[in-house]
């Protein structure tokens, strides 16, 4: 199956049941999984997160930039320690300045010098990187997935919600 990347828009009510939940990792993964069933808001980019990081930022994941906001992005800005899955949120008065930057951010002069062998070098996920012969296909899916990431994001600060960053 693989870790996948999926964003939602939270309510604030629902932000504030997140920071009093603590650490009760079961507890947090139903709530958001029932969240996610009710949100019309969502986004899911399956495998190409790390990838997504990569082009974006110039780094995997695993480099996390919090005063970046297209790393923020990708890997929200704060993250819920002390559970097994990848889980992050993003506060509404931080929307604007993630929007700014995809917004100013030229994905297709990126993906003119995508590398299939740094992608390999960097270690992404998934560990795709051996097809050379899917690359146009790949940077189809990264520009698609960064246009939806893109427009996810401006509903979502029209919409005055958090934004809820899962990863598994």
């Amino acid at each position: 199956m693989g870790l996948i990347a999926n964003y939602s828009c939270l309510s604030d009510a629902n932000l504030k049941e997140l920071k009093a939940m603590g650490s009760e990792e079961e507890e947090i993964l139903e709530s958001v999984e029932e969240w996610n069933d009710d949100d019309e808001l969502l986004l899911d980019i399956d495998k190409m997160w790390d990838v997504l990081h990569f082009v974006l930022t110039g780094v995997g994941t695993d480099h996390k930039d919090d005063n970046n906001p297209l790393s923020q992005a990708v890997l929200g800005i704060t993250a819920v320690e002390e559970i097994s899955d990848y889980l992050a949120y993003t506060e509404h008065d931080k929307l604007a300045d993630i929007v700014a930057a995809l917004e100013q951010f030229n994905m297709e002069e990126a993906l003119e010098t995508f590398d299939m062998a740094a992608c390999k070098e960097a270690e992404l996920y998934p560990d795709i990187w051996d097809y050379d012969e899917e690359e146009e296909e790949i940077k189809d899916e990264l520009l698609h997935d960064f246009e939806q990431m893109k427009r996810f994001y401006k509903q979502v600060l029209d919409a005055n919600g958090n934004v809820l960053v899962s990863i598994c």
